[in-house]
């Protein structure tokens, strides 16, 4: 008999299964795969809903209230991280489609699957809630800015915006208002507490069909330009390897409690990938393919790397204390 905590504790080999079934899907039934490409955001929707809805929001004021996390937060991945993705795109050059698609998204910290890895990684994940609104806030601000740094003055005409607060609004704000409606309703109606419990199942499978759609719908668009996506991913690699370190020492700056020291390591080393991707596919034809592809490759690297995190941030980068 399938339980929820039998999913919980089997999720890492589903999730490993689900990018092999993406890919086979995406290779072998290449228009299949691609007319998949609708679904990623309500997937993500509902994947959000049953995360969000596990959430107790009456505790978040006691996350808001932490100003400690929260600067460290901002300085992490809006000062450390573009300084990193600089050095970075420095030893490996690209050309300026790449460039954009790395820079969308690198220099964007995640604000959705993130809560998700970061509860899975024993941090704390109402930490990580609580800052969403204004990781997203910031990175709106910075983006075109940092584009502009990295890029040039084209990216003006090239990169649009309302499709980024489209996503935002979709993939964010509607599964959390539906989420306190729930809990609100839970605390009304015995119906209600089916429907919360009955949110706890949406997590782990819906996370398996995020990663099969997005990686069938996309994958054919990275094994047609392989030879050139291939150059990007030791950017993605060394960029796993080196932000649990940065965030190390700057928890250690802000004297940041274990939870927070979690969370601010898989603040910084997830990416806001999914999102960005609608961003992506916007762009001008002769951008979109190789922006969208290298965005795809980097979702694919970082989600092994967060089944790698979710093992060694809380038994071997930030241990609790003895």
């Amino acid at each position: 008999m399938i339980t929820r905590e039998g999913l919980e504790n089997q999720q890492i080999g589903i999730y490993v299964i689900s990018l092999v079934v993406g890919a086979l899907i995406g290779l072998n039934f290449e228009r299949f795969g691609t007319e998949l490409q609708w679904t990623i955001s309500p997937l993500i929707a509902i994947l959000l809903y049953g995360m969000f809805a596990q959430i107790p929001f009456l505790k978040l004021k006691e996350a808001v209230s932490n100003v400690r996390f929260m600067i460290a937060l901002l300085i992490g991945n809006f000062v450390c991280v573009p300084i990193v993705v600089w050095i970075l795109t420095l030893i490996f050059p690209q050309s300026t489609p790449l460039l954009l698609g790395i820079c969308l998204v690198l220099l964007t910290p995640c604000i959705d699957y993130v809560i998700l890895f970061t509860q899975l990684g024993k941090g704390n994940e109402k930490l990580m809630l609580a800052a969403t609104p204004l990781l997203f806030v910031v990175q709106m601000v910075l983006l075109p800015l940092y584009l502009w740094l990295f890029i040039g003055k084209e990216m003006f005409n090239v990169v649009q915006i309302q499709p980024f607060l489209e996503a935002f609004f979709f993939l964010i704000v509607t599964p959390l208002l539906l989420a306190v409606l729930t809990q609100w309703w839970a605390k009304k109606q015995t119906l209600g507490v089916q429907a919360l419990e009955l949110t706890a199942w949406l997590p782990v499978p819906f996370m398996a069909l995020v990663l099969i759609v997005v990686v069938a719908s996309q994958i054919d668009k990275v094994y047609t330009d392989f030879t050139i996506i291939i150059k990007v991913v030791p950017i993605y690699v060394l960029f796993l390897i080196i932000m649990p370190i940065v965030s190390r020492l700057i928890s250690r700056i802000f004297s940041l409690d274990i939870g927070a020291g979690r969370a601010l390591i898989f603040s910084m080393g997830t990416r806001n990938s999914l999102v960005v991707l609608p961003l992506a596919l916007a762009l001008p034809e002769a951008w979109r393919t190789l922006a969208a592809a290298v965005i795809v490759t980097q979702t694919m690297v970082e989600l092994i790397g967060e089944l790698i995190y979710i093992k060694t941030v809380p038994n071997w980068v930030l241990r609790d204390s003895k």
